[in-house]
């Protein structure tokens, strides 16, 4: 027995909607004019688009003459049936569509550990309560990742190794390493008066992460950068570790002054070759350039950034 054809499923193209909306105008208006007025087309657009329609389906739809439209009796059922659909549809794309102006989903985010403690830890509290559809998955190491090749959003990092594409804001002042021991450490061993002389001390060596040799110590001497070589007991791929090593008196460490200031002040390092320690570029965050920025990430570089003057760009 043969089955009646279900039409409907061949109607469900791309261009139905454009076409149904353009009848339901037009059976509106009952005037071509008004109607593509109304949707922003030409008449003559607008006609064709109906009379697309009335070629799918089959049927006539509207009586056309110089000075009147009106429905047949096939469009005038058309027009009470697909009405409250269309209209269904439209609000229901525009609800979906209002979601991209809504902070939600998650925000990859890479980090150096430095940057973590002193920028994001201290707001992930207020951050969640203000944003709590908003997922932070953060990666916290020191390595240099490839941002777009990482699917990662955005990253904080100091500023000599961010990409020149990458859209980058300063979030704190320039930095500075300085040489740091224990005093029981240099009662010891006694204290370098130049750079040079590390190569005999025993030195808390730190390995960039995905690196095979550690870390040249950098010195700058009449406006010149140049590296030395330290050796020592410990190679370890953490900051903090190395620090806690110069701390326990194992040897000479390499920290930024701001990290190692409460230790400083505490008695418990001292710092060394001071003269030679000069400033480079602080901490940024930064993220690949892009036409959009979706909401969930603008929030967290607003929140990050604070109200710090001066530290948003044009993005």
């Amino acid at each position: 027995m043969n089955q009646p054809s279900n039409t409907g499923d061949s109607l469900l193209s791309s261009s139905d909607f454009g076409q149904l909306r353009a009848f339901i105008a037009v059976a509106e208006a009952l005037n071509f004019s008004r109607a593509a007025h109304k949707l922003g087309v030409s008449s003559s657009a607008l006609s064709q688009l109906v009379r697309s329609l009335e070629e799918r389906v089959g049927v006539r739809l509207l009586h056309r003459t110089t000075r009147n439209v009106s429905l047949t009796e096939g469009g005038q059922q058309l027009f009470q049936r697909v009405k409250p659909a269309v209209e269904e549809i439209g609000a229901a794309l525009g609800q979906t569509s209002h979601l991209r102006e809504q902070p939600i989903g998650p925000v990859r985010i890479h980090c150096f550990r430095t940057a973590a403690d002193l920028y994001v830890r201290p707001v992930l509290k207020s951050f969640h309560e203000a944003w709590p559809d908003v997922v932070l998955d953060i990666t916290v190491d020191d390595e240099v990742v490839d941002l777009v090749a990482g699917r990662f959003d955005a990253a904080i990092r100091i500023g000599e190794v961010i990409e020149k594409d990458m859209v980058a804001m300063r979030l704190g002042p320039d930095l500075r390493q300085i040489a740091v021991a224990a005093p029981e450490y240099l009662a010891r061993r006694g204290t370098p008066q130049h750079p040079r002389d590390l190569v005999s001390h025993a030195c808390i060596g730190w390995r960039w992460p995905g690196h095979e040799r550690p870390y040249k110590w950098e010195f700058q001497e009449a406006g010149q950068w140049f590296e030395v070589a330290v050796q020592g007991p410990i190679i370890a791929n953490s900051k903090e570790f190395c620090l806690q090593a110069a701390i326990d008196g194992l040897g000479i460490a390499f920290p930024t002054e701001q990290v190692s200031a409460p230790h400083v002040e505490a008695g418990r390092l001292v710092r060394l070759l001071e003269a030679w320690s000069a400033p480079f570029p602080g901490f940024f965050l930064c993220f690949p350039a892009r036409r959009q920025m979706a909401p969930a990430l603008r929030v967290f570089i607003d929140t990050v950034l604070g109200e710090r003057p001066g530290s948003r760009p044009n993005v």
